[in-house]
């Protein structure tokens, strides 16, 4: 059964356990709102993730607003958005209190230091499990080789390649 407060508290959690944003957001997403509520499909949360990428904002906040307002119209993106971000304003808020006392605490650089590679891993797993869902055909990718290659050796902004994929999936449709 769908709960705008359960959905609020889903995201409230996710916000508040999920270091490295958006990207390491997505596996704990899916996992909630595909998975183990199965509010929406596969195919429509990779769609919500492409969407989230594309239009101006945290990755994170476009994809749990859209989520909420898919489930429950304005309000639920209203409560989507809220319940991603109200964790990280109350922690931001409470490190800026107290930061210049500890910012020089060495336990502190040290879970720091610890808690990146985790977030990197988190990544990872993202695109792992979103690649699971692309078909596997020599255009697709091809495609992906080709962006990661513009945007790693020849520095093309991601904007750019966002546009030519969306031209090139608008022209290539029996193909894609």
């Amino acid at each position: 059964m769908k709960s705008i407060l359960k959905m609020f508290f889903i995201f409230m959690k996710i916000g508040t356990f999920t270091l490295g944003g958006g990207y390491a957001m997505i596996p704990l997403i899916e996992e909630e709102i595909v998975q183990k509520n199965q509010w929406i499909g596969q195919e429509e949360f990779i769609d919500i993730i492409a969407i989230s990428q594309t239009i101006p904002g945290a990755m994170a906040i476009n994809t749990s607003t859209y989520i909420g307002y898919r489930l429950f119209g304005f309000k639920g993106a209203v409560l989507g958005c809220v319940g991603t971000i109200l964790p990280s304003i109350i922690i931001m808020i409470g490190i800026a209190v107290y930061f210049i006392k500890f910012q020089e605490v060495e336990i502190l650089k040290t879970v720091f230091k610890g808690i990146r590679p985790a977030v990197v891993a988190l990544i990872c797993s993202a695109v792992l499990r979103l690649s699971k869902t692309l078909p596997r055909k020599f255009l697709h990718l091809s495609w992906m080789l080709l962006t990661v290659i513009c945007i790693t050796f020849f520095q093309i902004h991601p904007i750019w390649i966002i546009i030519i994929s969306g031209t090139m999936g608008f022209y290539l449709k029996e193909y894609v």
